[in-house]
């Protein structure tokens, strides 16, 4: 079970509080992309607010940490950190800002 921290706007868009606990079915381990198909399967309001619908690829004002790493710029099939699988550390789905 891995849980996944969502932004504020998109936890009520899914209509979800606290986070949220996903469930990662796949051949291989843990990836951010199997993390966020899971995320859009089961919450599919969510489709297209963390990543382009047709390409895949992470929004622009969309960020991914775990274990106090960013994660983001990695390819979205690189395994997960183990403490994230393990349920121990959460995956977060950030927001970012641009301005100053």
């Amino acid at each position: 079970m891995i849980r996944v921290v969502l932004p504020a706007h998109l936890k009520t868009l899914a209509g979800v509080t606290g986070e949220v606990r996903i469930e990662v079915a796949g051949p291989g381990p843990a990836t951010q992309r199997l993390v966020l198909d899971a995320i859009e399967a089961r919450y599919p309001m969510l489709l297209g607010t963390i990543r382009d619908r047709h390409s895949g690829k992470r929004r622009a004002f969309v960020r991914f940490y775990a274990c106090e790493e960013d994660l983001s710029n990695l390819p979205p099939d690189t395994p997960l950190p183990e403490r994230v699988v393990a349920g121990e550390e959460p995956f977060i789905v950030l927001g970012a800002m641009a301005g100053g």
